[in-house]
């Protein structure tokens, strides 16, 4: 039995050669690679203290392990009982190139010219540390870019490159997307960002398609879509006269259920206005403005005979104001936010604090019910680095759910991917100031802002709780519901993704 020491070291690229002893019978260190095997071949060494490692490009052979990562293994043999770890662990550390590193044990046998090792326990090892080593990897590629350390970049840059794939596992598919808003935040500024990435931006048709394909495989729209109208649909039971205020429309899907279930009312179906202000994007999508989504309710209110109305305002969010919304006495107002509010810039951005004055907008205007829903992460203010760990956390957990609906192969899933979520996921990584849309916040945030706007909770009903329910047993049993304070959270596991609640 030959003893190995493992010394991973982010930052440290080493190249092959093993089964080399060095003056004296010390033992080496030989590079190899995370699956803990060394390939034969030339290299440069280089000394760390007394000891002898090799420097250069890691290589290992797919057919082994299909990951390549920084790491050197100490090489000893039999009778080399004198390997001092915490010595071999300082003199590594101490040098420039390899400041972070973890040392592991592991056996090995020699079997003529090839290296052997028991394979279960040393894959068990692989596979637990896989997923650790690609996230300390973007970690500290991510703090290399805000320092501004040209070496550690030039060094973590083209590792991240051999370790990510937009076909591979979800952490890997995840970090093609954060590779590429790292190199984009280096590249570029502002909305030239979106010229350096790989991808194309599709045209209308295919982007909806894209769009249908993610509001399928995943919950979370209809969990927010459920959750918001349940919400609207007991607030104003009873009520003649409805107006929705739609702070971002998108396509209207959510609408359309709503519309039967108020046609179907018992008594018969109140009058309901619908105004609504549209974003770029959507626009986009759907290939003109509006009119062609008002002329869709209003055929669909038609079918099931419910008086309807439409209005579009084609202003952003940011310019709204109380006169604009058109709020006619004795309505019944309910306000709709779904997945707007982060994207409303906060004291953080402008001095205007467009955010906090819609709110206040809102409130003035007495309405029944305002529905809130927001993914669970923050991305607004903090330090870079912390804002990338947030985002790979919390995406890491939208990817698995992806990966567990979908296989990987088909080019479909990989453009859904791209343009539906990897454009949100540059623009956190590459963009600042006003180009920074993608500001989330977590609950109690908004809980904060609310409650500084005047408006008090409105717990979530037992209905709309036992709707959710519903529409989750037709997903995997990974997908977890939990209410506090009458608030409601979908989650991933054990992480909170998305939460819906109401406010009056």
């Amino acid at each position: 039995m030959v003893g190995w020491l493992a010394a991973s070291a982010a930052g440290l690229a080493s190249s092959s050669g093993a089964g080399r002893y060095g003056d004296a019978g010390l033992p080496l260190a030989v590079p190899a690679c995370g699956c803990g095997l060394p390939r034969c071949g030339g290299g440069s060494w280089r000394w760390f203290g007394s000891f002898k490692a090799a420097a250069g490009n890691l290589r290992c052979r797919p057919s082994v392990c299909g990951l390549c990562r920084p790491s050197i293994l100490l090489l000893g043999h039999s009778s080399a009982t004198f390997v001092d770890e915490s010595a071999l662990a300082t003199a590594i550390s101490n040098h420039p190139s390899n400041p972070r590193i973890s040392l592991q044990l592991v056996d090995y046998t020699f079997d003529g010219d090839e290296i052997t090792h028991d394979k279960n326990e040393q894959d068990e090892v692989v596979e637990e540390d896989r997923v650790g080593y690609l996230k300390k990897l973007l970690m500290s590629c991510a703090r290399a870019v805000d320092e501004k350390d040209s070496l550690a970049i030039d060094m973590t840059v083209p590792e991240l490159g051999e370790n990510v794939s937009v076909s591979g596992k979800p952490l890997q598919i995840l970090g093609e997307y954060m590779v590429e808003g790292l190199v984009a935040r280096l590249a570029s500024s502002g909305h030239s960002i979106y010229k350096a990435l790989k991808w194309q931006k599709p045209n209308g048709s295919e982007m909806i398609s894209y769009q249908r394909e993610l509001y399928a495989v995943c919950p979370y729209l209809k969990f927010g879509y459920v959750s918001a109208n349940g919400a609207i649909a007991e607030a104003v039971r009873g009520e003649d006269m409805i107006h929705i205020i739609d702070f971002r429309i998108s396509q209207g899907v959510q609408w359309i259920s709503l519309i039967q279930a108020l046609a179907a009312r018992p008594g018969g179906p109140p009058t309901v206005r619908i105004t609504c202000i549209d974003d770029s994007e959507s626009a986009y999508v759907r290939g003109g403005g509006l009119e062609i989504l008002g002329n869709t309710l209003s055929d669909i209110a038609r079918e099931f005979g419910l008086p309807f109305e439409f209005h579009a305002l084609d202003i952003s969010v940011s310019e709204v104001e109380e006169g604009h919304l058109g709020v006619i006495p004795g309505e019944a107002v309910a306000v709709n936010f779904n997945l707007t509010l982060h994207q409303i810039p906060d004291e953080s951005v402008s001095a205007a604090n467009h955010r906090d004055r819609i709110l206040r907008l809102v409130k003035q205007l007495s309405p029944k019910v305002v529905t809130i829903v927001e993914q669970e992460l923050n991305t607004n203010t903090g330090p870079f680095t912390q804002r990338f760990a947030e985002t790979l956390d919390y995406y890491t957990a939208i990817f698995e759910s992806i990966d567990v609906e979908r296989p990987r192969e088909p080019k479909e899933r990989t453009k859904m991917e791209q343009h539906c979520l990897a454009r949100k996921i540059v623009n956190i990584v590459a963009c600042e100031g006003a180009e920074r849309v993608e500001r989330h916040e977590v609950f109690s945030k908004w809980n904060a802002r609310l409650t500084m706007a005047g408006f008090r909770p409105l717990p979530l009903g037992s209905r709309v709780k036992d709707n959710l329910r519903t529409l989750l047993h037709y997903y995997s049993s990974n997908y977890r519901l939990a209410e506090r304070d009458g608030v409601i959270y979908l989650g991933w596991k054990n992480r909170a993704l998305v939460v819906s609640s109401a406010w009056h």
